[in-house]
């Protein structure tokens, strides 16, 4: 598949493309194919390329509380972030490989462009509603543009990106970047708009951007996440297909892999993410989620330790 992507659930979106080219979902790739650009993975030095309060851990934070993850994480879901609230708390959650930051406000927004030699030619922005722990309940996709957030990250990629073509993925809290990724958000390619995938692959075959955009909508990406330390079973299929094909509804992805064990995943403090259903009709989403949550919990999935 020329759209190399890791998580088999999420291979539907992709499934009719051909190239020789090779484009990437995910962030290990990203980091091996663009060595000249990879230094965007070291968020330490991100927050230092906008003037951020920022060190790695062993070098004491100015004020409290600070914000405190991996310097460098390829596998993304939270792993390892917490507040920081003391100098007692900074103590006891000292780790190799991460670094504090100064605590941002403001609205956490998921952004993906299409750049062409550094420069942005295309936008969309996401923003989730928490569950805690790192969960999400879902994510809104937005139709309308954000013009403060083009317009700041748009100037830091012109000064810092030139050169790279493709799709990028930013994450901000307030207007202010928190992490880079040489990449686009795969959860929800479904929800940008016929051809879109389409486009992608040209950005890539030709450095050109050509996407007719004039009748974008605004989606959801609802998340359904389980207790941690279960086995759990794929629902079956004839279940899944009647949900997809529910009014309002785009894609349904069933989040994890029955062949691995469940602590292998990479998964937030807060759950076991089990699946997502992407559509344009929030109610409907809901819905679907909660006909999957039911089948999960009739199924009683045992505790790790019960199992055989």
């Amino acid at each position: 598949m020329p759209i190399h992507e890791a998580d088999p659930w999420r291979r539907q979106y992709f499934a009719h493309v051909e190239s020789v080219v090779d484009i990437t979902t995910e962030d290990s790739d990203a980091w091996q194919w663009y060595p000249a650009h990879r230094w965007v993975y070291d968020k330490l030095v991100v927050a230092h390329s906008q003037g951020l309060e920022a060190g790695p851990h062993g070098t004491k934070p100015p004020r409290f509380p600070v914000f405190s993850k991996p310097i460098v994480n390829l596998k993304g879901m939270g792993i390892g972030s917490r507040i920081l609230r003391s100098q007692a708390d900074y103590e006891a959650h000292a780790a190799p490989g991460h670094f504090w930051m100064q605590l941002l406000e403001g609205r956490h927004v998921s952004s993906d462009l299409a750049v062409v030699d550094g420069k942005p030619h295309w936008w969309r922005h996401v923003t989730a509603k928490p569950a805690g722990e790192g969960t999400f309940d879902y994510w809104t996709i937005h139709a309308a543009p954000e013009p403060e957030i083009e317009a700041r990250c748009g100037a830091w990629v012109r000064e810092h990106l030139a050169g790279y073509t493709g799709m990028l993925n930013l994450e901000t809290i307030g207007g202010t970047i928190i992490e880079v990724h040489l990449r686009f958000a795969d959860q929800w390619p479904d929800l940008y708009g016929s051809g879109w995938v389409d486009a992608v692959v040209r950005l890539y075959e030709t450095g050109i951007w050509d996407f007719a955009d004039g009748m974008r909508r605004g989606g959801y990406s609802v998340v359904l996440f389980g207790p941690n330390g279960v086995c759990y079973r794929h629902p079956p299929s004839p279940l899944v297909e009647a949900i997809k094909r529910e009014p309002g509804i785009s894609s349904v992805q069933v989040t994890f892999r029955e062949d691995i064990a469940p602590e292998l995943h990479a998964m937030p403090p807060g759950g076991f993410r089990l699946a997502v259903v992407n559509g344009f009709d929030l109610a409907a989403a809901l819905s679907a989620r909660l006909r999957l949550e039911t089948h999960f919990l009739e199924r009683k999935p045992e505790p790790l330790a019960l199992q055989g």
